[in-house]
C-alpha cells in the first residue's frame, strides 16, 4: 500500500473514530469522542463506576437536591385528603350552610350598635381630660419663663415638676376610670345581655381596642407633657413629632384619626401616603369579604357538626375519642385561622390604612417561619406587639425590672385580654385562653435555645414545635372546651334555655 493510500485510510478512520485528531479540539472533547468509540466497539464493557460518589440524600453529598417534587406531592395529597373529607361531610350531613345563617336576636344587634356608638363618648371624655392637662402644662411653662432669676428658676422647675406629678396622678386616675368604664360596660352587656357569640366577639374586641388606644393616648401625652415642662432633663423627642409638637396635638381631629388608624400606639404624627388608591381599597374589601365567607362556610359546614358530635365524648371523658376529635378539628381550625389572618391583617388593615393614608403597614412579618415562640409572638400581630413593648415591657425594664419578669408580665396581661375576648362572648370564663397564654412561657424557654444552634436542625425543630402547639393542640382543644362549656350551659346557639 502506498503512503498516499495509507494516509487516506488513516484520514478516513479519523473521520469515523479518530475525531480527536481534529485540529483545535480540547482534551475533554477528545475524551468524549474516545468514550463514544469505546461504547460503540465494546458495548458491554464501558466504565460506569469511574469515581467515588455519594447518595444525594447523604450528609456527605456535595450539594443538597431540590425537594420541589416532594412539595408538589404533599400539596397534592393535602388537596386529595381534604377533598375526601368534603365528600364524606356532604354524604353525611348534606348542605348545612344557609343564607339565613344563625338567628340573631334583635336585642343583640341593638345592644351591639349602642355599645359602638358609646365609644365616641368615651373618646370625647379622654379629649377633655387631655385638654385640661395641656392647659395646665402651658400655664406652668409660662410661669417658669416669667421667672428671670436663674437661681430661682431651677427651684421653680422643681416645684412645677412636683405639681406635675400630682396633676398626672389625677389625670391618670381620670383616664383610667374613663377607659375602664368603657371596657366594663361593654363586658357586662356582652356577658349578660348579648347572647350570640359572633356579635358579642365584635363588641368585646372593639371595646378592648378602644381601651388599649385610650391607655396609649394617655401615657404618650404624659411623656410629651413631661418633655415640655422639663426639656433639659427629658430625652429628646423624635424628629417626626416636630411637625406637631405638644400641645398642638390635643385636638378632636388628631384623636379621631388615632381612633380609626390601624395601630394601637398613639403618636402625634404618623407617616402618611400622598393619596387614596380606591382600586386598592376595593381589592382589599373584596378579599376581606371572601375571607369572612370562607370562615363562615368552614364553621357552619365542617366545624359545627364536628363540635356537636364531640359533646358526648367530652362529657364521658373518652380520652381516645377526644384526641381523635382534636386532630380532626385541627385541619378546620387551621384553615379558619389562616383565612382570618389574611382577612384581618392583610386585607382589612391594609384597606383601612389606605383609607386613612396610614403609611406604616407592617402589620405582620413572616411568622410562619418562626423558629421559636418568642419570634412568633413578635411577628404575628405587630400592632399588639408594639403596644406591649412600648407601654408594658419597656417601662418595666426601664424602671429596673428584670427582663424575664417583664416578659412574664406581658404574657399575663395578654392572657387576661385573650380570656376577655373568648370567655366573655361565649359566656364562659373558664380560664382556657388565659392558660394558653401562660403555657407559652415554658414553650418560649424551650424554643429559644434552638434558635442559637449552629445547624439549621434547631430552627427546624423550633418551627415544628410552634406549628404543633398551635395547630394540633392549642386551638382545636380550646375550641372543644369552650364549645362543651357553651353546650353545658345553654345547649344551643339559637335559643338560650336559661333566658327564654
Amino acid at each position: 500500500m502506498t503512503d498516499t493510500a495509507r494516509s487516506s485510510g488513516n484520514d478516513s478512520m479519523n473521520g469515523r473514530t479518530g475525531r480527536s485528531a481534529l485540529p483545535g479540539s480540547s482534551p475533554r472533547l477528545s475524551q468524549e469522542f474516545a468514550k463514544e468509540d469505546v461504547q460503540k466497539k465494546y458495548k458491554h464493557a464501558f466504565v460506569i463506576h469511574a469515581k467515588r460518589r455519594t447518595s444525594c440524600l447523604s450528609r456527605e453529598a456535595e450539594s443538597t437536591p431540590s425537594f420541589l417534587g416532594f412539595r408538589n406531592l404533599m400539596v397534592l395529597m393535602l388537596v386529595v385528603s381534604n377533598l375526601r373529607l368534603v365528600l364524606e361531610n356532604f354524604k353525611k350531613y348534606g348542605v348545612l350552610v344557609t343564607l339565613s345563617g344563625h338567628e340573631y336576636r334583635h336585642q343583640d344587634i341593638l345592644l351591639g350598635w349602642i355599645l359602638y356608638l358609646l365609644v365616641p363618648c368615651h373618646l370625647l371624655v379622654a379629649y377633655i381630660i387631655e385638654l385640661v392637662a395641656a392647659r395646665q402644662a402651658k400655664a406652668a411653662v409660662a410661669r417658669i419663663k416669667r421667672n428671670d432669676d436663674p437661681h430661682t428658676r431651677s427651684q421653680s422647675q422643681q416645684r412645677e415638676r412636683r405639681t406635675f406629678e400630682i396633676t398626672w396622678t389625677i389625670i391618670a386616675l381620670a383616664h383610667g376610670v374613663n377607659a375602664t368604664l368603657n371596657l366594663c360596660i361593654a363586658t357586662t352587656v356582652v356577658y349578660y345581655h348579648i347572647h350570640h357569640p359572633g356579635i358579642g366577639t365584635i363588641c368585646e374586641l372593639h371595646a378592648v381596642i378602644v381601651w388599649l388606644k385610650a391607655c396609649s393616648y394617655a401615657l404618650t401625652n404624659r411623656d410629651l407633657r413631661h418633655a415640655l415642662l422639663d426639656p433639659a432633663v427629658s430625652v429628646p423627642l423624635p424628629d417626626l413629632y416636630k411637625s406637631c409638637p405638644y400641645p398642638n396635638n390635643i385636638t378632636l381631629g388628631n384623636l379621631s384619626y388615632f381612633w380609626w388608624a390601624p395601630t394601637l400606639v398613639y403618636q402625634p404624627v404618623y407617616p402618611r401616603t400622598e393619596k387614596i388608591r380606591w382600586d386598592f381599597v376595593l381589592k382589599r374589601l373584596s378579599e376581606t369579604i371572601i375571607g369572612i365567607l370562607l370562615i363562615w362556610i368552614l364553621s357552619a359546614q365542617y366545624a359545627a357538626p364536628l363540635l356537636q358530635n364531640s359533646v358526648e365524648m367530652m362529657s364521658t371523658l373518652n380520652l381516645g375519642a377526644i384526641v381523635e376529635r382534636t386532630l380532626k378539628l385541627s385541619t378546620i381550625s387551621l384553615a379558619c385561622w389562616l383565612a382570618g389572618f389574611f382577612a384581618l391583617f392583610q386585607a382589612f388593615l391594609n384597606g383601612l390604612a389606605e383609607v386613612t393614608r396610614f403609611g406604616d403597614r407592617e402589620f405582620y412579618s413572616d411568622w410562619w417561619n418562626s423558629s421559636s415562640l418568642r419570634s412568633y409572638w413578635s411577628s404575628w400581630n405587630k400592632p399588639v406587639f408594639h403596644f406591649m413593648r412600648r407601654h408594658i415591657y419597656a417601662p418595666l425594664v426601664g424602671r429596673g425590672c428584670p427582663k424575664v419578669v417583664a416578659q412574664i408580665a406581658v404574657f399575663l396581661f395578654s392572657g387576661i385580654l385573650h380570656e376577655l375576648l373568648v370567655g366573655v362572648p361565649t359566656h364562659n370564663i373558664i380560664g382556657v385562653a388565659f392558660a394558653g397564654m401562660v403555657f407559652q412561657l415554658p414553650l418560649v424557654a424551650i424554643t429559644d435555645p434552638l434558635t442559637k444552634m449552629e445547624s439549621s436542625n434547631g430552627r427546624t425543630l423550633g418551627n415544628v414545635i410552634f406549628w404543633v402547639s398551635f395547630c394540633l393542640v392549642g386551638q382545636p382543644l380550646a375550641a372543644l372546651l369552650y364549645y362543651f362549656a357553651w353546650q353545658a350551659k345553654y345547649g344551643s346557639v339559637i335559643t338560650p334555655r336559661l333566658w327564654s
